[in-house]
């Protein structure tokens, strides 16, 4: 496949977000907010198994949702 040809195949199909651009803000504060919650109830239950069930969501939710905020704002990254 040549370099036009790959151009082409990517201007007839453009990216579409999977969250709009319109909710990216409102997406992202929530999931910084949910892992504000899920860090709080592990402080409060430090244990192995509080471990898989709200320490790793919180570091997920964290992730997205910085990152979803930043875009929200107009920051791309």
């Amino acid at each position: 496949m040549s370099l036009q040809e790959v151009w082409d195949a990517a201007a007839r199909s453009p990216f579409e977000p999977s969250i709009s651009k319109d909710s990216q803000l409102y997406t992202g504060f929530a999931l910084v907010l949910l892992g504000v919650v899920l860090s709080g109830l592990f402080g409060l239950n430090r244990s192995l198994g509080a471990l898989p069930l709200y320490a790793i969501p919180a570091s997920l939710c964290f992730g997205f949702g910085a990152v979803y905020t930043i875009c929200g704002v107009g920051v791309y990254v």
